[in-house]
């Protein structure tokens, strides 16, 4: 199995050498150069399987020959071992009451840092590390987050030898919680950094120091948010054990602001899962519902919400979805995304938006609806729901689809991680499970820097000749 940028001017390379690359040199994002494909007997046989014999099929066609099956084995073992839900990935469906009887969640909370990034993240840091260690020498981790990205990297990453992490959030942009699930980690090869400004500025840094090529390969940059394709590979994995359970395609409904949870769907379909439509669910913040509703793709400036993982207007991962809807035509993307970098608009062509209409849907969600929906559910259902999972709700309600088709929507994080927004609606306040309760507590430590990359820059480099 060999790796293609988006790109078209970086070499084909290994799983496990695009693993520990993150973005290609030529500023594009790695894809299979083939995708693998599973018969419809091969899906209908993950029915009722363990996530983890699931994930070992899935991910190994996506690994090839770069690691063995029994390293594959000992790392998902490892990985999804302290998970909360031995499901990993339960679906649940929603009680009667809702205006579509068949209705699921799909849990994607249950890892140690209650969001979904777990789930892809505790796989890829313990692969990370295996191939670091073959190859020898040290990493820098360097990634951008929203809110939940940091912690669940810090988590994965954490302590492991020869990897310093730094992890750049949006001042007062995240939760009280997700900030200090990052910034109370007791592991000295951490390093957090708040940015004065927004998701979008902290990501072009992040791609601005991976662009200075002489800089990354004296420090061995290297990334693990959505922009690594290995997050998008493990995150694939659940939309097969979800898809399996039905006899008909279903919906997927996705709350996303950076596309990579919801490319992941289109790469199950890419590996031969039928899925009926991937519905993106956003907030204000609706870059993406513009770009796939009226074919332009204009960013502008980000706003707070009560969904702030979803504060984002730049979409790092459609790339790759263009990227496959133009027929992975490489001169295409590099005209569209330096156009982009210049004018922070494009119009998508016809052709290419009558693609991403064959498996892309899109709805918009302001605060307003997102505390409705939570009050809603929480009085039909009795459960309470983080306002990532409500926005997506919201688009669920309001989706009409023929009653045998099932509507999955993506349950991204833990209530408890959003106390302010769910108590504001419902009137309660979630139970704190007791893997938070530490990062309430805990001494935090974080360095504020300016939105700049000559400042980001200049403190990687001194702490990494701090011994």
């Amino acid at each position: 199995m060999r790796y293609l940028s988006t790109r078209g001017h970086s070499p084909l390379i290994s799983f496990a050498d695009m693993l520990l690359a993150g973005l290609a040199p030529d500023g594009g994002l790695y894809l299979p150069e083939v995708w693998p494909r599973f018969s419809p007997l091969e899906i209908a046989n993950f029915k009722g399987r363990p996530y983890g014999e699931v994930a070992e099929i899935v991910l190994g066609e996506l690994i090839g020959d770069s690691f063995s099956r029994e390293e594959l084995q000992a790392d998902i073992a490892a990985a999804y071992g302290s998970f909360s839900d031995p499901r990993i990935a339960p679906l649940s469906q929603i009680a009667p009451g809702s205006n579509q009887s068949g209705l699921y969640l799909l849990e994607l909370f249950h890892g140690p840092t209650l969001a979904f990034k777990d789930v892809a993240l505790q796989i890829l840091g313990r692969l990370f590390a295996r191939a670091l260690k073959r190859k020898g020498g040290r990493a820098t981790v360097l990634a951008a987050t929203s809110g939940d990205t940091g912690s669940a990297a810090i988590a994965a990453l954490g302590g492991l030898e020869n990897i310093e992490v730094f992890v750049l959030h949006p001042k007062g942009r995240v939760s009280e919680v997700q900030r200090r699930q990052m910034t109370t980690t007791p592991f000295t090869n951490v390093h957090n950094i708040a940015i004065e400004g927004s998701f979008d500025d902290a990501q072009a840094i992040v791609k601005d120091l991976f662009a200075e090529t002489a800089f990354a390969r004296a420090v061995n940059l290297t990334a693990v948010n959505s922009i690594n394709f290995a997050r998008i590979a493990a995150q694939a994995v659940y939309y097969f054990t979800a898809a399996s359970a039905f006899d008909v395609p279903p919906v997927f409904v996705v709350p996303t602001g950076n596309f990579g949870d919801v490319f992941a769907g289109e790469a199950a379909m890419r590996m031969g899962l039928p899925v009926d439509t991937l519905l993106v669910a956003t907030n204000a913040n609706d870059i993406m519902a513009r770009a796939l509703n009226e074919g332009v793709y204009e960013a502008g400036k980000a706003e707070p919400t009560l969904s702030p993982s979803m504060d984002i207007q730049v979409a790092s991962n459609f790339e790759r979805a263009l990227f496959e809807a133009s027929g992975r035509d490489a001169r295409f993307i590099r005209r569209e995304m330096g156009l982009f970098a210049e004018t922070k608009r494009i119009t998508l062509p016809d052709d290419v938006r009558a693609a991403l209409a064959e498996r892309y849907a899109a709805a918009r969600c302001d605060d307003a609806e997102t505390l409705a929906t939570i009050a809603r559910f929480y009085k039909e259902t009795g459960r309470l729901i983080d306002p990532h999972t409500a926005v997506a709700l919201t688009a669920a309600y309001n989706l009409d689809v023929p009653e045998k088709v099932p509507v999955v929507v993506l349950s991204t994080a833990h209530p408890a991680k959003f106390p302010a927004a769910v108590e504001q609606a419902s009137g309660q306040i979630p139970e704190l499970p007791p893997r938070l309760k530490a990062a309430l507590e805990g001494e935090e430590k974080c360095h504020l820097l300016g939105a700049e990359k000559a400042l980001v820059r200049g403190f990687i480099e001194a702490k990494l000749r701090t011994p």
